[in-house]
């Protein structure tokens, strides 16, 4: 009886898979699952696993004997390695083949399998793109933080305060300094026109403020005597 089951399954597989199965002996066969997932840029064809199924003389009311392999020669995906995975998704088949213990249960093996090496590819993609997000996020804050500005504080505020005293003390001691040095050089041209007679002697300008004094006493003489002629 279980044989009959066995070849009736095997008939309706071929229905359904007729590309993907692969007979290896009458009660032995193996089954190409393309994996529906989202590639990354490294990778050019979607991955591919395979189921290989044996089935027992008591089938299907013992387990089939079940093992996951990768395609020869197949490239490497990114996100699932056949070799390190391949306990996790065996044990996915596990409550799968307790409910359907009796009766055929290979379409429903492959379906289940094909649901738990996407979820796997799919989990692992996802947290790869968190960490991406979670460093793209500390690095946008990073750079609004350059925009803030510093968060005001007491003591930013009293420190900035006091750097605006000093800063305005200064300003104000410059401008006095200017002020002072202004004023003293108005003094030092004032006094540079009091010379005394020996400093106007040494600087040979006494012969020249004499004859400039002897010529403003011989006008005045002269207009002295012009006036005493018109009154006489």
């Amino acid at each position: 009886m279980g044989r009959d089951e066995q070849r009736e399954e095997r008939e309706v597989l071929d229905s359904i898979f007729p590309d993907e199965i692969q007979d290896i002996s009458e009660t032995e066969y193996r089954v190409s699952i393309t994996l529906d997932v989202k590639k990354g840029e490294e990778d050019d064809e979607d991955p591919v696993i395979i189921l290989s199924v044996r089935y027992p003389d008591a089938y299907p009311d013992e387990a089939p004997a079940l093992d996951i392999t990768a395609p020869p020669n197949a490239p490497k995906y990114a996100h699932l390695d056949v070799q390190v995975d391949k306990a996790r998704l065996l044990g996915s088949l596990g409550p799968t083949i307790e409910e359907s213990m009796g009766m055929a249960m290979v379409f429903t093996l492959v379906s289940t399998l094909k649901d738990s090496a996407e979820l796997l590819v799919s989990e692992r993609q996802q947290a790869i793109q968190a960490l991406l997000d979670i460093e793209s996020a500390k690095a946008e804050a990073e750079e609004n933080r350059k925009f803030e500005g510093e968060k005001v504080t007491r003591e930013t505020f009293l420190a900035w305060r006091d750097k605006f005293k000093q800063e305005m003390a200064d300003e104000a001691a410059r401008k006095q300094a200017e002020a002072e040095a202004e004023e003293k050089k108005k003094r030092g041209k004032a006094e540079e026109k009091k010379l005394s007679g020996k400093q106007l002697w040494e600087r040979g300008l006494a012969g020249k403020v004499m004859d400039e004094d002897e010529e403003e006493d011989g006008d005045d003489a002269l207009e002295g005597m012009q006036k005493l002629k018109v009154d006489g």
